[in-house]
């Protein structure tokens, strides 16, 4: 709900917004088309989204670390969107581009945007240097990488060692020295850099030769970092919204004081604006941007593992509330777990186990569901299904409810 102080004459300071957690929950699943009673004023688009790239760009970002996962998040977004419809968008249309996003991870980003994206991630300033000394490079090494990074891969697929020995050989012996702790292995210095050569636009994964990833340079120069910081900001306030500089800082894993700044100048040009988000205080929005749907959120959803609105939605406290801060939260690392959504926010766990087509998915909620809300459940899983392209088997708790195709 919006509501709005009353004003008294020309000297009253600005109305005030105040919006509820269940506004904002609401809004930002129908944004997304995860909100199943949406309605076009909620949603600001009222036709489905065109294709994955919508989708993708909606959510800011699929988590790919898991291809899986982020061809699910897309297709629950989606309306009859598949895995193969995500892939056929990656790897023939090239609509969207696996690289590095937010937080250095692997992301499918809208190829449309790579500029925007490579852009605003070049300019976030980096941490302390978490390597020991005798791992560390320095910045002209850096700049070094990721010039020979791009040149390797311009019009080339290379897996990783192919990279490795073209970096090495464009550099220095240094590059190759084996000082970074990987897994079961040492990796070559170089590869620190690995996620900045991909927000620089140097880099981003090409099709699997076999089961090798490979990389090539998609051939994207970056907008300048004072024109594409704010547009990130606008863009993730628009999806997530009302949210604080601490919010953008933990999703963008970036300083929360150069956050506080950044959304400091936004206010200051009148970009965005403040509102009161219910008990939780100040927060902010794209100025203008302040209707807010009056009903909660009603339904069931299943969320994969890392799904964009997981791990951006705050405050975590109330999208996790209860006993789901524990179970599905893990401690505070969002995205470990897949999630069941009751009513918009966390209310258990699942997962899945898939056998050529026949997928076994197994929920396990916090509280028992009614008999609705299991109709509903079963809707879902057969919606997993069809996206997967597979038949499930639901089971909740210990109960195998049916093959669902």
């Amino acid at each position: 709900m919006t509501t709005r102080s009353p004003a008294t004459g020309p000297a009253t300071p600005p109305a005030t917004v105040t919006v509820t957690w269940a506004g904002a929950n609401a809004r930002r699943l129908a944004r997304q088309h995860l909100h199943p009673e949406a309605t076009a004023t909620a949603t600001a688009t009222a036709s489905p989204f065109a294709g994955p790239d919508d989708a993708v760009a909606a959510m800011l970002g699929a988590h790919a670390q898991v291809l899986s996962a982020a061809e699910l998040s897309v297709g629950l977004r989606g309306d009859g969107l598949t895995r193969t419809d995500v892939r056929t968008a990656l790897w023939t249309d090239r609509t969207l581009v696996k690289t590095f996003g937010p937080r250095g991870t692997v992301h499918l980003l809208p190829a449309a945007d790579l500029p925007l994206w490579t852009g605003a991630l070049s300019a976030v300033p980096t941490g302390p240097n978490p390597f020991p000394e005798n791992a560390r490079m320095t910045p002209d090494q850096v700049e070094a990488v990721v010039a020979a990074v791009g040149d390797a891969l311009a019009g080339a697929e290379l897996t990783i060692d192919e990279l490795s020995d073209e970096v090495v050989a464009r550099t220095g012996p240094w590059a190759g020295d084996l000082v970074m702790p990987g897994f079961r292995a040492m990796w070559p210095r170089w590869r620190q850099v690995l996620h900045l050569a991909g927000h620089r636009g140097a880099l981003a994964y090409a099709p699997n030769r076999g089961r090798k990833a490979t990389y090539t340079n998609p051939g994207c120069t970056p907008l300048p970092g004072a024109g594409a910081l704010p547009a990130l900001i606008e863009r993730y306030l628009h999806a997530y919204g009302p949210a604080t500089p601490a919010h953008f800082a933990r999703w963008l894993a970036a300083p929360k004081r150069w956050a506080a700044e950044q959304f400091a100048a936004q206010a200051a040009s009148g970009a965005i604006e403040e509102v009161t988000f219910g008990e939780d205080g100040p927060a902010w929005v794209v100025a203008g941007d302040t209707d807010f749907p009056d009903a909660p959120v009603r339904g069931v959803r299943l969320l994969p593992y890392f799904d964009a609105f997981a791990i951006a939605s705050g405050p975590r406290e109330r999208l996790f509330p209860g006993a789901a801060w524990e179970r599905a939260l893990g401690g505070g690392q969002a995205g470990n777990f897949p999630t069941l959504l009751v009513d918009g926010v966390v209310a258990g766990v699942w997962h899945q186990r898939r056998s050529g087509r026949r997928i076994a998915v197994t929920v396990e909620p916090l509280k028992p569901l009614s008999a609705a809300r299991l109709r509903e459940l079963e809707e879902q899983v057969e919606r997993v299904a069809a996206i997967m392209e597979g038949t499930a088997e639901l089971t909740v708790g210990s109960v195998t409810v049916g093959p669902h195709a």
